[in-house]
């Protein structure tokens, strides 16, 4: 998992299923997922197998912010180990290019630093 995603232990135990997902959804706009574009700041599971969520766009008039949420939730499911998801966006910390992994930089052809 990317060092800059805050997550739990139940998450750390389905990691490779959690990262899976993330790079499944894409922001449309950008052509690049949500994991790699570094949307997503935290992951949490509780024993019950509510996942929580808290993520950002790239700014505020992001016309797939009506339509991710949505589409994380749904897909996050199909982790057996999840059972409901809360998504919670938030504006700050504000995303910057910076979040982008290595991979998202060379997948943009932004200088991979």
């Amino acid at each position: 998992m990317r060092e800059d995603i805050k997550i739990n232990d139940r998450v750390k135990d389905f990691e490779d299923q959690f990262i899976s997902i993330l790079q499944s959804v894409y922001d449309p706009e950008i052509e690049l997922d949500i994991y790699n574009l570094g949307l997503i700041y935290e992951l949490t599971l509780d024993q019950n197998g509510h996942c929580k969520v808290v993520m950002t766009f790239t700014d505020a008039g992001c016309s797939c912010a009506d339509t991710m949420p949505d589409e994380l939730v749904r897909r996050l499911k199909e982790i057996d180990a999840v059972k409901s998801v809360q998504v919670e966006i938030v504006w700050s910390p504000a995303w910057k290019m910076t979040r982008i992994s290595r991979y998202g930089r060379i997948a943009l052809r932004i200088n991979p630093k």
